[in-house]
């Protein structure tokens, strides 16, 4: 990467006055979130350059109407990687188009897409959000090309605009979830659509992965086998999948696992992009101090917050990338308690994420483009491609898990071709503070592999079963699903799930549904509900009700602030009342793990590193309540809620009995070092494996049950796993590395969450020893103390 960087001190000392960031070129945004100083500064300024862009002539086969309708938008000429996109689809080849952010992917598969359905076939766009379904919807709508009738069919849709959809669409919008629950169990009544069926579009196909991916690749395979049986006998093979991804490693590969099929890639970016100042940003230190006496950080909210505020009050187009929910509700919260309340311009600012209602999204979004909001903060349900031009500024609050997703989210800075700023601002935890203090590896790792395993059973056998359901399946259909699938299949046999008779193996419409959810939530929502007034507030998926709307939590939506008067989970539903008590709560939960079985294990250090399957009995047991400023805890409350049980794979490494007997000579605190460590390795494994710490959870003992020694085990927070701990198990060395390395980079004397303090700890994190983790990490990886 060529880049003129500027580096400050990375805690305390003096920072660089905005004047001395020499070399730097001018820009606006960037130099609004200098002006103040009591705030703190970035430690690291990365000054990417701006690129040409490189034109190519429209392909010879692409008919004129439709290189006329991208004209009228402005559009003379395709990108080199467009065009190159589209002329493989239009050969009927697979391709997969992987490039940067705001690269204009869309028109390399809208050409060849749109070609065919003026030839009278139909194609299928399969998007991860609505938003995004509903933005290329008015993108081809605005193309005004006769006899290309467009349609959503989602979640938002209603009966009548679904009705219409099938009787009409050509071009048919939707998400893998509707896919799953509506399009191939009914195929039957699309069979017109199915039958000419060319193209299927897979855009930010980057975001299908873990398992949701997993889930995803199986949806797709189901689908090739209903566009096999509509088919008209002896054309050719349909239909041809049309990938779109931001820059990810090993982009073939990640198609191949999605479809099963092999695909060309498009990998070479010939768009152009204004200069792109990416700062990182550690909040300063406070007064405020946590548990142990460890001094605070300033929130990653609350800094947030104050940097939107900033920009916004200058009118520069923002957009802030939180991570979860309730972190955007508090972000647009606190940025209008800044610029005054609700007067102009604190009404220019507002939150979006998922939850709210199919209305209020679409407003929002338009309210972005059209100028009546100039800052949003946003979870990831705008990194995707929505397109909102003449953003000048990104705000990323905390890693976002994958170098992927922080390059997609930087990259909608600046779309309009101006010079802008992103801006990375680190949370007070291990993964975020090594990153923004080795900035070297945080700008210069190249971009992860997407991760999914479409082989974990659990993920396919609900598939299997649909499948089976939707059309007889087939010795030739099994292959369609991996070599994996036949054992699977026979054991659902043996279960009765799957019935074999001579055409194939059935199975009964009311035991074939499927998984009922593929992100994760398999129950139905629950809803939150205003207890005075019955008003449907919002909803939380079924999995985070325990931990965001248990009894006593502080619930934001909409910039509006609600205290849970009770989670009922038998009707599914929680009970609010508006109020603003000044703090936020946390769940705490406890955590046990009993192995099931062993499947790989490898000598490190004194000591053993294993991979295997494990059950994990998660309980729910408690709320901390902090400060909503500082975050400082105010108190803990308990909880009495029903324990959840889980099925996954782990990966943990134990000290032998000498091992442990050095350390306790040594005066080593035990049980406090192994839980440090679970703390920290938790924290650094998204550096080793495409996942955010919230995918995974982790349990130590001095002398675990399972193991009957010293133990940490980190495990995968999906059924059958999800891919995260093997890829700790193959990279342990390398990761226990890494995490020595954040604990003794840490300033701090007893330990903070900028090192082995965790967030989510269910035991407030006790005990915990930082000095004896140091001494642990350093036996298990040289053997020596």
């Amino acid at each position: 990467m060529s880049a003129i960087s500027e580096l400050s001190p990375s805690a305390g000392g003096c920072y660089p006055p905005p004047a001395e960031l020499t070399g730097a070129p001018e820009n606006r945004a960037l130099s609004i979130l200098l002006e103040d100083a009591r705030a703190g500064r970035p430690v690291h300024v990365e000054h990417i350059p701006a690129r040409a862009g490189r034109q190519v002539p429209w392909p010879a086969w692409a008919p004129a109407e439709i290189t006329d309708a991208f004209a009228r938008r402005g559009i003379a000429a395709p990108w080199s990687h467009q065009a190159a996109a589209a002329s493989h689809a239009e050969a009927g080849r697979n391709v997969i188009i992987s490039t940067g952010a705001a690269s204009g992917k869309s028109l390399g598969y809208l050409l060849p897409a749109l070609t065919s359905v003026l030839a009278g076939d139909t194609v299928l766009y399969i998007t991860p959000t609505k938003a995004l379904a509903a933005d290329q919807l008015a993108s081809i709508r605005s193309l005004a090309l006769p006899g290309v009738t467009a349609a959503t069919f989602d979640g938002d849709s209603t009966t009548a605009e679904r009705a219409w959809a099938r009787s009409h669409a050509r071009y048919l919008l939707t998400t893998p979830d509707m896919l799953h629950r509506s399009l191939l169990p009914g195929h039957a009544r699309w069979s017109g659509f199915f039958s000419r069926l060319r193209y299927v579009i897979v855009d930010e196909c980057h975001e299908y992965r873990g398992v949701f991916g997993s889930h995803v690749a199986h949806v797709l395979r189901r689908l090739r086998r209903v566009v096999a049986h509509h088919a008209p006998p002896g054309g050719p093979p349909r239909p041809v999948f049309v990938l779109a991804s931001a820059t990810v490693g090993a982009p073939g590969v990640c198609a191949r696992l999605l479809t099963g099929l092999e695909a060309d890639e498009v990998t070479e970016d010939g768009s152009p992009r204004g200069p792109l100042a990416f700062a990182l940003w550690e909040p300063p230190l406070t007064e405020a101090r946590g548990e142990a006496g460890a001094r605070l950080r300033r929130t990653a909210i609350s800094q947030t917050a104050d940097l939107l505020a900033r920009l916004v009050e200058r009118e520069v187009p923002t957009l802030a990338f939180i991570r979860s929910r309730r972190g955007a509700e508090a972000v647009a919260l606190a940025a209008r308690r800044a610029l005054g309340g609700h007067e102009a311009p604190a009404a220019k600012v507002a939150a979006y994420r998922s939850g709210y209602l199919p209305e209020d999204r679409r407003d929002l979004e338009a309210a972005l483009g059209d100028g009546r909001l100039v800052g949003l903060a946003t979870t990831t349900a705008l990194e995707l491609g929505v397109d909102i031009a003449g953003l000048d500024a990104v705000l990323i609050a905390g890693w976002p898990g994958t170098w992927s997703s922080l390059w997609q989210e930087a990259g909608r800075a600046g779309r309009s071709g101006r010079s802008a700023a992103a801006v990375l601002i680190a949370r007070d935890d291990p993964l975020d503070t090594y990153l923004v203090r080795h900035p070297e590896l945080l700008l210069g790792h190249p971009v992860e592999a997407t991760v999914l395993d479409p082989g974990n059973p659990y993920v396919m056998a609900p598939h299997l079963c649909a499948a089976a359901a939707e059309l007889a399946l087939t010795d030739q259909d099994v292959n369609i699903f991996g070599a994996g699938a036949r054992p699977v299949v026979e054991e659902l046999t043996r279960a009765g799930r799957l019935r074999r008779r001579p055409a194939g193996w059935y199975s009964l419409r009311r035991a074939a549904a499927g998984p009922a959810g593929l992100r994760g939530a398999g129950d139905a929502p629950v809803r939150v509900v205003e207890e005075a007034t019955g008003r449907l507030v919002g909803t939380v998926d079924e999995p985070s009700a325990q931990l965001i709307v248990h009894d006593g939590a502080v619930y934001v939506h909409q910039g509006e602030t609600y205290l849970v008067s009770r989670l009922d989970l038998a009707d599914r539903v929680a009970l609010v009342d508006p109020c603003d008590l000044g703090y936020t709560t946390t769940a705490r939960d406890v955590t046990e793990v009993e192995v099931r079985g062993e499947l790989r294990r490898t000598t490190l250090g004194a000591g053993e590193v294993l991979f295997g399957d494990v059950q994990v009995t998660r309980q729910v047991v408690g709320f901390t309540r902090r400060r909503a400023d500082t975050g400082a805890p105010l108190g803990d409350t308990p909880l009495d809620l029903p324990p959840r049980h889980l099925l996954t794979r782990a990966v943990w490494w134990t000290v032998s009995a000498a091992g442990r007997d050095r350390l306790t000579e040594a005066g080593i605190d035990l049980a406090g070092a192994a839980h440090a460590i679970e703390h920290a390795a938790i924290g650094l494994l998204p550096l080793f494996a495409t996942c955010d710490r919230w995918d995974i959870g982790g349990v130590s003992a001095d002398l675990h049950p399972a193991t009957g020694r010293l133990s940490v085990f980190v495990y995968d927070g999906h059924d059958g796993g999800a891919g995260f701990a093997e890829r700790g198990f193959q990279a342990a060395r390398e990761w226990l590395t890494a995490t020595r390395q954040a604990i003794s980079g840490c300033d701090c004397e007893a330990g903070c969450p900028s090192c082995v303090q965790s967030p989510k700890c269910g035991t407030a994190n006790h005990p915990l020893s930082k000095h004896g983790a140091a001494v642990l990490l350093d036996l298990l990886l040289t053997g020596a103390l």
